[in-house]
């Protein structure tokens, strides 16, 4: 277990912009990584004076942008739309229904952008249905641009102000928090399957 949290306490200093990069855009693509697991260490090696916040933030930016301009046309015009209008029906997505969505989404569309980017989860997939439905791309491309950056911006403060604090706690308590973790996670998995 200590060797695990000395290589989480490693990654959490030593990532660069590239890293950031490269995650950041897988982050906003069908094979999710969690912005979180990106963002966080990215403040607190900026904390430790390895790269520099802002451009961090910015990194993040692009990354998350150039993905879900990808999503919005791969998945969303060119195979999302035709494959709703042509099989739809076989998904108990009726014309009707379908023509619904698009007149909600469209009406409240940049609202809809805005807070689905700020969403953990639903933030990977608000591309889909604004290719869908054609959302205009200046304001989509816009509205994503500002969810992606305070997003970004917001968690890169948490690692910069809070994540040191986190790890001297990991550092210290590491193996006792062993010992709280497993039946936690024991306890958990016993739950789920269960429940199913």
């Amino acid at each position: 277990m200590h060797s695990l949290i000395d290589s989480l306490i490693n990654y959490f200093g030593t990532i660069g912009y590239l890293d950031i990069f490269i995650l950041m855009t897988m982050e906003s693509s069908i094979i999710p990584v969690p912005s979180e697991l990106v963002m966080i260490p990215a403040g607190v090696s900026a904390l430790w004076g390895n790269i520099n916040p802002i451009i961090a933030t910015l990194v993040g930016w692009i990354g998350s942008v150039l993905w879900a301009i990808l999503n919005y046309w791969i998945l969303g015009r060119w195979l999302g739309k035709p494959f709703l209008e042509k099989y739809g029906k076989y998904i108990l997505i009726t014309k009707e229904k379908y023509k619904k969505s698009e007149d909600l989404f469209l009406k409240n569309s940049n609202l809809y952008t805005f807070i689905g980017r700020l969403i953990p989860v639903v933030r990977h997939l608000i591309s889909i249905p604004a290719g869908i439905f054609r959302m205009k791309m200046i304001p989509f491309v816009s509205i994503t641009f500002l969810g992606a950056t305070l997003w970004c911006g917001i968690l890169v403060a948490l690692g910069y102000y809070f994540g040191a604090s986190v790890i001297e706690l990991t550092q210290e308590y590491g193996h006792e928090l062993t010992y709280v973790a497993i039946p936690l996670i024991a306890l958990y998995l016993w739950y789920k399957i269960f429940k199913k």
